[in-house]
């Protein structure tokens, strides 16, 4: 069953999903793949996993760094559970690029490369978004793109979290990783 809820952010409304294991969906309204892969059964019901997350949302929306992580139970192919893997280790207020992703996935996997855009599509289907920080990817350059909510929300969340903009910046054209 999976149960879902609204939550109001500074930066729109939220849907957020959940299954009796965890979280399953963080979506900002209007985003790219909103509700992708949402079953069409679902109960707006709150529940322990769903209070968790509003919860480290309330914290992570004042500008600090919740303490703690919701039970999360992504659901995607085995590659992109791995990347959502790495993107879990990426410090607040820090980022990394799509090619380091590619690395050292590609090192744990006892390969000689990885596609940054193989990454790059896995990063793009994160369904929880903020919480498994896909906003703290950028292109190898410093462009910040690539995020499904809108670069306007990746900026806002990177300074949120007082990430050191210094060399990032916001593309004229295109979504070249």
């Amino acid at each position: 069953m999976t149960f879902t809820q609204r939550y109001d952010s500074p930066m729109g409304g939220i849907l957020l999903a959940a299954d009796e294991i965890g979280l399953t969906g963080v979506w900002f309204d209007g985003q790219k793949y909103f509700a992708r892969g949402l079953p069409e059964e679902q109960t707006g019901r709150n529940t322990p996993v769903l209070s968790a997350a509003k919860r480290w949302l309330d914290i992570y929306f004042t500008g600090r760094e919740p303490d703690f992580m919701p039970p999360l139970n992504p659901i995607g192919s085995e590659f992109q559970r791995s990347v959502w893997e790495l993107l879990l280790q990426i410090p607040y207020g820090q980022t990394t690029t799509y090619g380091a992703l590619a690395q050292e996935l590609a090192q744990q996997q006892g390969l000689a490369h990885m596609s940054a855009q193989a990454v790059g599509s896995a990063v793009g289907h994160n369904k929880i978004s903020i919480l498994i920080p896909c906003h703290r990817v950028v292109g190898t350059n410093g462009s910040l793109t690539g995020y499904a909510g809108g670069v306007d929300r990746k900026v806002r969340l990177l300074e949120l979290e007082h990430t050191d903009m210094g060399g990032l910046f916001v593309p004229r054209r295109g979504t070249a990783l």
